[in-house]
């Protein structure tokens, strides 16, 4: 027995950062999670489950190999894992100060392994689950700690192996975030997925549970068991090899059922070289003393506003989104409020057009949409007003949508275009022809995307022709039927026998429609709009359409790669960092997007009933989403001033905004603004707590009573270091609480 004890305790090994001690065993397997920051170390680890360091998925039996045996070399920092199909991983471990750093440095017998899964980190916390950049927090104060994993490079994602096009479904999970206070019904339990409400269309009818414990999930990089406990994955995969994936962004939904997609390689990215970073530390310090590091020390992307971290909740600031197209007063109005943007919400869409080579107004900046009293201007002249003000402006693009008309999309499509299956055409055919014979109908019944299945999207390219149809014969020969030839205004072609047939990838209608890139075209598309912004003086982009990124099958891959492209053309340019906001929100877009300002109104936050959606349980869907995911809560465009505004309700939106971590997109007319009795005073109130946010003036104790929203608060400033905050009850200020700079510590 002693020989055996000792040979096992040979093999076994743990590591130390700051905060955490992680014990593994000779299996290579996670035991132990210890949170050392109290004066007893704190066991983290489920008794009835290991986890895994790393594991391997054969994609074609479906398959994950666990390690069987593990190898130590604290000496070279090493660890050797042998699986059960004889696969040899190496993975070179880096302690460091706060965090451990593993990366795969090769595997053996790999053939039939399509990826690698970092994990599932299991744990007992039961509290908040960070299911985007996958972090299990509990935000209790007699334990508050969380353990984390990020990525470390491009190809590793948040997310088991299994996961279909590498971009998780979106829906509900069951999950209490305390049991005492929200109690599951009888007929839930932890860890149930339920779909989205609506008809699949409507993305305002998505949000349909204000239960607590009915929790949206926008990724799978932390999941929840049956009992409520949290665990965490991140995975690489071999995209050097064509694969199909059958995929839906909302699978349970009839309107957004899967298609099938053929998977475009991508020569030399692969997961050797994986790396990830696991983490743990106090809940309330981790954002910036912890993930803050790990982003700096590995190079990780880094945007900035004011010289900040946009994810430092001290840099979250409003934006203004302007309605009622009369700009005369807007970067006035901008400057007063202490806000950095101006959203030009109000002139439309933009496209990927890069037709226009990056010049909105015309190459001589002729066009002058921007409405001013004393004279039109362009986006370049009206951005170089704000400039003088610190202020940039930014416009609304739908992400990579090529619509028809555009560069890219017609009247002469480009050979760039994704595709969802690949044919050959059987029959010779004339311009004139609608009978077109195809050699297999595979999957050729399916409407367009997975996306609404836009019937007028459904088409086929074939040379410089886009062709429409809807269906396909059943027997030999089969046959596309209700052809349309050249559709969107291409030319109708003669096509030669064995020509090849694109079924094409496509968005969605309602004003969307487009067809999506391939790689090397998105690629050249996020330049693009790096153009856009240095030409045009543009700082700013809400991306609608966001999850368009997904369509070509590379999900949280292709959202890094688009960001990084245009994050790194606009670095070459010398210009701040682009700040965006989007559709959606993604472990691809997490460490670029500064903000999540999507939809508004009282589908988000109603003022008047102080209220996380009072239509619809969209606000506090995403509330709780970004809040689990060390992210600015986003409201939406919201809280117009009219002329029935009052100061008392911009003091509670700003409190609100100052205690959650709150950014918003203030609704500015300049007609209406005008109107409004209180401007001056309103526009004073929002930069007095904006400077004091800015200013890391709100401790952790007075944040927790800003969140209330029975309560009600005035702040006034006495000088650039102090403030005086007064609780206002019955309409009657309380006593004085003394704010000052730089006393806050924690997210």
């Amino acid at each position: 027995m002693i020989l055996i004890l000792s040979c096992a305790n040979n093999d076994q090994t743990n590591y130390k950062t700051k905060y955490l001690d992680i014990s593994l065993n000779n299996e290579g397997r996670i035991y132990s999670l210890k949170d050392i920051t109290k004066q007893q170390a704190r066991e983290l680890s489920p008794s009835d489950k290991t986890s895994s360091l790393l594991s391997l998925y054969n994609s074609k039996l479906d398959t994950i190999y666990e390690a069987q045996s593990a190898g130590y070399n604290k000496s070279e920092n090493s660890i050797k894992l042998t699986f059960p199909n004889n696969s040899v991983a190496e993975i070179r471990v880096e302690p460091k100060d706060k965090y451990l750093k593993f990366t795969l440095l090769s595997l053996t017998n790999r053939e039939d392994i399509e990826g690698v899964q970092w994990g599932s980190i299991h744990t007992n916390i039961t509290n908040l689950f960070g299911e985007i950049i996958g972090v299990a927090r509990d935000t209790s104060e007699t334990i508050n700690y969380a353990i984390g994993m990020l990525a470390l490079n491009d190809n590793t994602l948040g997310g088991p192996s299994r996961t279909i096009a590498d971009a998780a479904p979106f829906q509900y999970v069951i999950h209490s975030p305390d049991t005492l206070q929200y109690p599951l019904p009888k007929d839930l339990n932890e860890g149930q997925v339920f779909t989205l409400g609506g008809n699949g269309i409507s993305d305002v009818a998505f949000y349909a549970h204000k239960e607590p414990y009915y929790r949206i999930v926008y990724g799978n990089a932390a999941e929840v068991d049956d009992k409520g406990r949290i665990s965490i994955t991140y995975n690489s995969r071999d995209r050097t090899k064509k694969r199909e994936v059958y995929f839906s962004l909302i699978p349970n939904m009839p309107a957004n059922i899967p298609n099938h997609i053929d998977v475009e390689p991508i020569p030399e990215v692969d997961y050797i070289g994986s790396s990830v970073a696991l983490w743990g530390s106090p809940d309330h310090t981790a954002l910036m003393d912890v993930i803050h590091d790990i982003v700096k020390e590995e190079n990780l992307p880094y945007p900035t506003i004011k010289d900040k971290w946009v994810k430092d909740p001290t840099a979250f600031v409003p934006d203004v989104l302007t309605y009622g197209k009369l700009y005369d007063s807007i970067i006035s109005y901008t400057h007063q409020l202490g806000f950095k943007t101006i959203s030009l919400y109000d002139q439309g869409f933009i496209r990927a057009d890069r037709g226009n080579k990056g010049y909105l107004d015309g190459f001589n900046f002729e066009k002058k949409p921007i409405r001013l009293t004393a004279g039109n201007v362009s986006h370049k002249e009206y951005a170089d007003m704000a400039a003088k003000y610190g202020i940039t402006i930014g416009r609304t693009p739908i992400t990579t949508a090529l619509a028809p008309g555009t560069k890219d999309a017609s009247p002469v499509p480009s050979d760039s275009l994704c595709y969802q299956q690949k044919r050959i055409l059987v029959n010779n055919i004339s311009p004139t022809d609608t009978i077109i014979i195809v050699d297999d109908p595979k999957y050729l019944d399916e409407i367009a995307s997975w996306e609404g299945h836009a019937k007028n999207l459904n088409m086929v390219k074939i040379g410089k022709e886009l062709i429409h149809y809807l269906g396909i014969s059943q027997e030999e020969p089969y046959r596309l039927l209700n052809v349309k030839r050249g559709y969107w205004d291409t030319t109708p072609n003669h096509h030669q026998e064995n020509d090849t047939i694109y079924k094409l990838q496509v968005t969605i209608n309602y004003g969307y429609d487009g067809l999506i890139p391939n790689l090397a075209l998105q690629d050249e598309i996020a330049e693009y709009y790096a153009d856009v912004c240095k030409i045009n003086g543009l700082g700013y982009y809400d991306f609608d359409g966001q999850e368009f990124l997904f369509n070509n099958g590379h999900g949280y891959y292709s959202a890094k790669r688009f960001f990084g492209k245009m994050f790194k053309k606009a670095n070459e340019y010398g210009l701040p960092s682009i700040r965006f906001t989007g559709a959606t929100l993604s472990e691809g877009s997490w460490h670029y997007q500064s903000i999540w300002n999507v939809g508004g109104g009282k589908n988000l936050y109603d003022i008047d009933t102080r209220e996380w959606g009072s239509t619809t349980s969209q606000g506090k869907d995403l509330r709780d989403v970004t809040y689990a995911n060390f992210f600015p809560v986003g409201v939406g465009g919201n809280f117009p001033i009219t002329a029935s505004s009052t100061v008392e309700q911009y003091e509670h939106i700003m409190a609100l905004s100052c205690g959650i971590g709150m950014t918003f997109s203030l609704k500015l007319s300049q007609k209406d603004v005008e109107s409004c009795p209180q401007k001056y005073d309103i526009f004073k109130v929002i930069r007095t707590w904006q400077e004091a946010r800015e200013a890391n003036a709100f401790p952790r104790d007075i944040k927790k009573l800003l969140v209330k929203p029975d309560r009600d608060w005035q702040l006034e400033k006495v000088d650039d270091n102090n403030w005086d905050l007064f609780p206002i009850l019955n309409n009657t200020r309380g006593a004085v609480i003394k704010l000052s700079r730089d006393v806050a510590e924690g997210y």
